[in-house]
């Protein structure tokens, strides 16, 4: 659904987006994490075909952005950082002249605003003036305007920026229901909880490129090592070690804890529950420690800062 091979974009002498390369398929979100300047609102805006290409391809929904741009612009489903809402309309008639443009009857128009304005929990603000919305309406509101045509891609930037903790719960509530096997979407935030909540796929952009790109659970592996597990027992240790099996790499020893690193936890777990059992020592738990991804993209922009090239 989203596809770039070598993607580039220049102006004059700086190269904002340095051959990027990322693959979304259908029924899959791909969050696209950077910090300011990276250049992930000029990748979205080529996506959408309002930014050509300096070099390289891309395809969103099987159009070519620079050969069939309008095609491309009727599969997408945009929220930019900059809304571009107009104030003195009230919401519904705002919403009903985007359902126009993009070619929707009546009837359909209706159908769709209604049931927009009532998910987003707007309905009862429908003939206010955007004007007088707060700006967690107003984005909203502006998400609403995305999928007025149930477009097949989705390009969110921050979609819950701006959002008091209830409304960004129900924006994030309705990216999951709009998850299916024909849509693909592609996120843009700084809420690094965010990405790891909703993504299938993170790709990590500084300067114009991607650094590494992958599953969160795969990221974690290759860039902060094995995981470490804790297992919590019913009876005190007494200061004695355990018997672990070899493929257990302790890290610490407590009265009635310990933890470990290992690489094959679906084979070593249920061993060392079994060891531990035998030397009468219950377990009461037995955890993966978390990892967040913020500590993954820490690794990763500290790495490369150091002159580290990642597998990308």
């Amino acid at each position: 659904m989203i596809e770039t091979e070598n993607l580039c974009k220049r102006f004059d002498e700086f190269l904002a987006v340095d051959r990027v390369c990322m693959r979304v398929e259908p029924g899959q979100v791909l969050a696209l994490l950077g910090p300011n300047g990276a250049g992930k609102t000029t990748t979205v805006r080529m996506l959408t075909s309002v930014l050509r290409p300096t070099s390289g391809w891309a395809r969103v929904a099987g159009f070519d952005v620079v050969q069939q741009p309008s095609r491309v612009r009727a599969s997408v489903g945009v929220l930019t950082e900059q809304h571009g809402l107009y104030e003195r309309m009230p919401a519904e008639d705002y919403l009903s002249f985007f359902g126009e443009m993009y070619g929707l009857d009546a009837s359909t128009r209706r159908q769709h605003i209604g049931k927009l304005l009532e998910d987003f929990g707007l309905i009862e603000f429908s003939r206010r003036r955007i004007g007088e919305y707060s700006k967690g309406m107003r984005q909203k509101l502006a998400l609403a305007r995305a999928l007025l045509h149930d477009p097949p891609v989705l390009l969110l930037d921050e979609p819950t920026s701006a959002m008091d903790p209830e409304s960004a719960r129900l924006v994030r509530d309705s990216i999951h229901a709009l998850r299916s096997a024909k849509r693909a979407i592609l996120i843009c935030t700084h809420n690094l909880a965010e990405a790891e909540e909703l993504a299938d796929q993170i790709a990590i952009i500084r300067r114009g490129r991607i650094i590494i790109q992958g599953t969160p659970i795969d990221l974690k592996r290759r860039l902060l090592g094995p995981a470490e597990y804790e297992v919590q027992l019913a009876v005190e240790i007494d200061g004695r070690k355990p018997r672990v099996p070899p493929a257990v790499d302790l890290t610490y020893l407590g009265a009635r804890s310990l933890r470990y690193h290992t690489d094959q936890p679906e084979r070593v777990n249920p061993l060392l529950l079994q060891t531990l059992f035998e030397q009468d020592l219950p377990v009461v738990s037995l955890q993966e420690v978390p990892r967040s991804l913020e500590q993954v993209y820490l690794q990763a922009m500290n790495a490369t800062a150091n002159g580290q090239v990642l597998d990308a």
